[in-house]
């Protein structure tokens, strides 16, 4: 219970902080949030927490936490590393994956349908890591995949965003099943192309809703 309610005050949080409630710098007063979300501080300090793994508070000793908003530029250039990790991992996978990883991914897709169907973005991001996380599993490497996950932990929150963006949800589960499709075939260069490619579509689509964001405030 604690766990999924600091998951949903992070979450709140970062939708403060992406549309500009908390501004760059600002200090994160963890008294009148814990008495504005109506919980103890101890899952609004675990929130803090997950906020700060993914970048998007500072932690200072004895000082508190602040927000710290990530440039655009310093934003696509993650975007673009993570794109190769995620290729990397792809063209290993399509040569070393199992039957019953294929089956997990035909699942996690079968659930991010539905969440498409429901329009249920939260649900859909759920299934989304999995099916991420499995084809990094699946390559076969594991120095390769602690680091995908460390970038992939760090871009939480911007991938996770970029699903707002209206018909991105169709979109992104298209571009899954051709990823799978690849991977069944045992195809490394269409895997990795096309897992480069949905992941670079997340950045560019987070920036276009981060620009909006902000002409809205203009």
């Amino acid at each position: 219970m604690e766990r999924r309610r600091s998951e949903k005050i992070a979450q709140d949080l970062e939708e403060a902080i992406f549309d500009g409630t908390f501004a760059d710098g600002a200090r994160l007063d963890e008294v009148r949030l814990a008495r504005e979300f109506g919980v103890s501080r101890t899952p609004l300090r675990e929130a803090i927490q997950r906020l700060a793994l993914s970048g998007l508070v500072e932690l200072i000793p004895r000082r508190g936490a602040f927000v710290r908003q990530p440039g655009l530029a310093e934003l696509m250039e993650m975007f673009e590393v993570m794109a190769e990790l995620e290729a990397v991992c792809a063209r290993f996978a399509a040569l070393r994956i199992s039957d019953a990883a294929l089956l997990e991914l035909r699942d996690a897709n079968a659930k991010c349908l539905a969440a498409v169907e429901a329009r249920d973005a939260d649900a859909y991001y759920f299934e989304n890591e999995r099916f991420h996380k499995t084809i990094y599993r699946e390559s076969g490497n594991a120095f390769l995949e602690e680091e995908t996950l460390r970038l992939h932990r760090r871009l939480k929150p911007f991938r996770r965003q970029q699903l707002r963006f209206r018909g991105r949800l169709t979109q992104s589960m298209a571009e899954h099943e051709a990823v799978v499709d690849a991977l069944e075939a045992g195809d490394a260069g269409t895997a990795a192309a096309r897992l480069r490619e949905h992941v670079a579509v997340q950045g560019e689509k987070f920036h276009d809703l981060r620009m909006s964001f902000r002409s809205a405030a203009e």
